[in-house]
């Protein structure tokens, strides 16, 4: 059966309605997002429950884009209002929508850990902060994580300064500072940072050490950072940047 073929009376009532539904979920799946996102923000929901507000949002927007959709179709000729509106909403449920889709396909071969280091050997410890309990979850093993991390993270390296180890533990506070991450602990004696940075408007939470050490010669100090997630399995890649562009930025001081 054809549009053509319905009773005239079919769309004249069922356009508007489909019209008013699609508005009402464009505006709830945002509503919803929204306040998902923010009380994870603020810590008063955990961080994945708030994530999941993004997700739910995108379901309700995808019933939006159906019935704008359904609405559109029906409209043809029938005089539905609200013609603008609707296409406002469907422009934003379809960016929505086409965004959380997007996703899995942006993530590409990123490898799903979260644990990420310049020393697969030995890499350095937290001792103000706290590692995770299930920080294997995704790997279940010390050797698949070292094998999947070297797969994809080969290019990770320590970098080595020609300084001495309390000038760049001292540089190497400063810098995180800098980048607003909530420093937990520096010791310029032993070459020992602990920071705190957070990802995205949601304030995901990760944790960073960074150790430095005098090179063989005594004349210089080897850093190597560590980045690790509080939550989830796959970082996309976020701590495996972090580490790249701080040592970067710290290089080049």
């Amino acid at each position: 059966m054809t549009t053509s073929s319905l009773p005239p009376a079919f769309g004249s009532v069922w356009g508007p309605r489909l019209t008013n539904w699609s508005i009402r979920l464009t505006v709830a799946a945002l509503v919803v997002a929204a306040a998902g996102l923010t009380l994870a923000r603020f810590d008063l929901i955990p961080k994945l429950a708030g994530f999941s507000g993004l997700l739910g949002g995108a379901l309700i927007a995808l019933l939006a884009l159906l019935a704008g959709i359904a609405a559109l179709v029906l409209g043809r000729g029938s005089g539905a209002g609200g013609r603008g509106k609707l296409l406002a909403a469907l422009a934003i449920s379809l960016v929505y929508v086409g965004f959380i889709a997007s996703r899995p396909l942006a993530a590409g071969d990123i490898p799903a850990i979260h644990d990420v280091t310049t020393d697969l050997a030995n890499p350095p410890q937290f001792e103000a902060l706290t590692l995770r309990a299930d920080n294997l979850a995704g790997v279940g093993t010390v050797e698949n994580w070292r094998k999947v991390h070297a797969a994809s993270y080969g290019d990770l390296r320590p970098v080595t300064l020609a300084k001495p180890v309390a000038e760049v533990t001292a540089q190497v506070a400063a810098l995180a500072a800098s980048k607003g991450w909530t420093v937990a602990k520096s010791d310029p004696v032993r070459g020992h940072v602990e920071a705190t940075a957070s990802v995205s408007y949601i304030r995901f939470n990760d944790d960073v050490v960074i150790r430095i050490a005098p090179t063989n010669d005594g004349n210089g100090s080897t850093v190597d950072m560590r980045s690790v997630s509080r939550v989830g399995i796959s970082d996309f890649g976020v701590n495996a940047r972090r580490i790249r562009e701080f040592l970067k930025d710290l290089a080049a001081e």
